[in-house]
């Protein structure tokens, strides 16, 4: 039960560092999505803190699932809606 809890707020901490990754694409995307993200980010950060007290294995799947929202997010901008810094 402690490895688990250890790596659950591993998993937390990861999502705190993919804070910064969300704000600063402030840069590259419009206000509305940055918006957006922010919100998607928040989101994210209410399951994590849930899982952390009912399955604290699980929480490493919230930055793994912020990561490649993000990822999809800024590149679907950048391919479709020619987002450019």
């Amino acid at each position: 039960m402690r490895f688990a809890l250890l790596v659950g707020w591993l998993g937390l901490a990861a999502h705190l560092v993919l804070a910064f990754f969300y704000v600063v694409s402030g840069l590259v995307v419009p206000a509305w999505a940055l918006a957006g993200l922010l919100v998607i980010w928040l989101a994210l950060l209410a399951v994590a803190i849930r899982l952390l007290r009912q399955r604290p294995a699980f929480v490493p799947l919230v930055p793994l699932a912020a990561v490649l929202i993000w990822l999809a997010v800024v590149s679907a901008g950048d391919a479709w809606l020619d987002w450019t810094a």
